[in-house]
């Protein structure tokens, strides 16, 4: 499940993520995406993910080509989590985009804010 943040940044898409993606919800933020590049503008990224378990098997491979159409359209991604393995995610992220990628524990998502302009 994806909740959308409100956000003064127009090119920031700032969400919590709670449980399993769904095909619906990349849907959701491919939509925003699109919105951002019609502004002719990068698009940042904030992740706040509580008791997150990643995508069901139809979002994830939405998700995979939603990224692979936009990987040179993406700035500043900020995941903040609690696991290892998302940590690992974000690491992934970072190696296979031209981002600035960077992972924050749960309890500094304020400093991830900062860093993101949220």
């Amino acid at each position: 499940m994806i909740q959308f943040v409100n956000s003064k940044n127009e090119n920031l898409i700032a969400a919590k993520l709670e449980g399993k993606i769904s095909t619906s919800d990349v849907e959701l933020i491919h939509s925003r995406i699109d919105e951002i590049l019609n502004s002719n503008q990068k698009v940042d990224f904030y992740f706040e993910m509580h008791d997150f378990h990643g995508y069901d098997l139809q979002g994830l491979w939405a998700d995979i080509k939603v990224d692979n159409s936009h990987l040179s359209d993406y700035g500043k991604m900020a995941f903040v989590g609690e696991r290892k393995w998302q940590e690992w995610a974000a690491k992934a992220t970072d190696f296979f985009t031209g981002s600035e990628v960077r992972y924050f524990d749960l309890k500094d998502k304020e400093q991830a804010k900062q860093w993101i302009n949220l």
